[in-house]
């Protein structure tokens, strides 16, 4: 593994706080459904790009880190870029039930965990 593949594996693991299953069973909820920008022509019934995303997480966290590509790659530092943006944006008060927390959680990461 070179070593640009190994920092963008190493900054995956941070950005990515929760697990396939953890990630699986969230992808099932209404919560998540509702959030994020959609794309109509996404084959999935407008499925939103960060629900599309957790999906393509669930796969690469089933998957041996042996077994990436670079489009694998690509979207590691997607998520990556995604996870720190949207953490700088962090709502004032209770985040529990917001619409900021589900989009981050499409995307692999929970921010109250």
């Amino acid at each position: 593994m070179s070593d640009d593949r190994r920092e963008i594996a190493a900054e995956f693991g941070r950005a990515v706080n929760m697990t396939a299953k953890e990630l699986e069973h969230w992808l099932t909820t209404e919560e998540s459904k509702s959030v994020g920008q959609k794309d109509d022509d996404d084959g999935h019934g407008g499925e939103s790009v960060g629900h599309g995303s957790g999906r393509r997480l669930v796969a690469l966290l089933h998957e041996k880190k042996t077994e990436w590509d670079d489009d694998d790659y690509a979207h590691m530092k997607k998520v990556i870029g995604y996870v720190h943006r949207h953490l700088a944006q962090r709502p004032s008060g209770d985040v529990k039930e917001t619409r900021w927390r589900y989009s981050l959680m499409n995307w692999g990461h929970d921010p109250l965990k």
